[in-house]
């Protein structure tokens, strides 16, 4: 079941492992790291291996069958 959450930004950008640890899907940095890494995240419909990844608005994050757009 995909749920799409909007994460809201008060800056011009957010990292990718920021952006999980926010959406609360993943509890620390390194486990963010290790994601990100094993290719197990989408930005914008390309698998990301770029944990420092800036996310801006309207950028789109898809793991675990969730969708997060940055706002």
């Amino acid at each position: 079941m995909n749920e799409d959450k909007i994460i809201h930004i008060d800056t011009e950008f957010i990292k990718l492992e920021a952006l999980l640890k926010l959406a609360g899907v993943v509890m620390t940095g390194g486990e963010a790291k290790h994601i990100i890494q094993m290719g197990f995240v989408r930005v914008n419909g390309n698998i990301c291996t770029e944990r420092g990844k800036k996310l801006r608005p309207d950028d789109v994050v898809l793991f675990n069958g969730q969708t997060f757009t940055v706002k």
